[in-house]
């Protein structure tokens, strides 16, 4: 199945449809418990989610820094006996998670106005956003060094120290980002050379290869330039203090859905089923818009936000890929980067 991105770029675009929004009652003296795995405060603005699921709902999910790899390795091997009520991933996660039956079928409320491609038909799992992969820079911590405009700059020896990137054998964005970038240097998801390449070349300019979301240290400077999404940078663009960019490098780049799934045999699911209702809800949604997350259901963007993301031309270069594809090679791909990179 070839995941297509081009509806849902059209879909946010399109004014709020004109249907009666998703109402919650609201919260109770005593709170609801669910879990969620990979819910972190950091990334995406889970923490406004997380705050306004449990002032609207009365529902407790803890904060949780698992990555995309992390979360699915716990839901496999608690199988038996799940802890998560539902978790967050990236989009060749919720696949893997579906095949391994670590997940069950639930379509919330708004799930018939996500695009088709972008979600299982089973309700397995459901994208409820998604980011363009790039450069999160933070200049006052580059000092006199130029800001990069491509992939290859990075390799030059002025970037010695200077740039991260998750560890793509685990984390989702660390694998969005070697896909990219082995894209932009002419390989497919059948030949993954120049990104191995490229990934030999980076270690040797001491590239920094973190497991967990690594927001903060771009914020105070600890790595200078981050393989990471749009989203992460206009945040702290424009809510920190600093000087922060974001660049779609000169080559081109990938844009990726995140999705989440129901966990199967949760323990918690009443809890669980309102949460992800209100994620998909229009409320919900327009929280990710308000934290530069494109919505996976035809949100307006607020005319503020919008105005501050780069100009369409750079995201021209942005690509969709066909993600079940992605899914079904991304082993072969950590094996190796693990064998010759890491």
């Amino acid at each position: 199945m070839k995941l297509n991105l081009s509806a849902v770029v059209a879909a946010s675009a399109m004014l709020a449809f004109a249907l009666s929004p998703v109402t919650f009652s609201p919260a109770h003296a005593e709170d609801q418990k669910a879990v969620c795995y990979n819910c972190p405060p950091q990334w995406a603005d889970w923490g406004t989610m997380l705050k306004t699921i449990h002032d609207k709902l009365g529902i407790d999910i803890p904060e949780d820094n698992k990555n995309s790899g992390q979360a699915l390795a716990q839901l496999i091997a608690e199988k038996a006996s799940p802890v998560a009520d539902f978790a967050y991933m990236g989009v060749t996660f919720g696949i893997k998670a579906a095949a391994d039956g670590v997940v069950q079928a639930y379509k919330p409320k708004g799930f018939e106005d996500i695009p088709a491609g972008l979600k299982d038909p089973e309700g397995r799992w459901f994208t409820v956003h998604y980011g363009t992969l790039g450069l999160f820079i933070n200049k006052a911590a580059l000092g006199k060094t130029p800001v990069p405009a491509c992939w290859s700059d990075l390799l030059k020896p002025e970037y010695n120290g200077l740039v991260g990137y998750l560890d793509p054998s685990s984390a989702f964005v660390g694998y969005a980002g070697a896909v990219a970038v082995n894209r932009a240097l002419g390989g497919n998801l059948d030949n993954f050379t120049p990104a191995i390449d490229y990934f030999k070349k980076l270690k040797a300019n001491g590239a920094i290869v973190p497991k967990q979301t690594s927001y903060a240290r771009v914020v105070s400077g600890e790595i200078p330039i981050l393989f990471d999404y749009d989203f992460n940078a206009y945040r702290a663009k424009y809510t920190e203090k600093g000087d922060f960019v974001f660049v779609i490098p000169c080559e081109g780049s990938l844009s990726v859905p995140y999705v989440m799934s129901l966990v199967a045999h949760d323990p918690h699911p009443d809890a669980a089923k309102k949460a992800l209702d209100f994620i998909l809800s229009d409320e919900g949604q327009t929280i990710w818009a308000k934290a530069y997350l494109k919505p996976a259901r035809p949100v307006k963007l607020p005319e503020d936000v919008k105005a501050r993301f780069l100009p369409d031309s750079d995201y021209a270069r942005v690509k969709p890929e066909d993600y079940a594809r992605m899914e079904k090679v991304e082993k072969a791909f950590s094996e190796r980067y693990l064998a010759e990179v890491h």
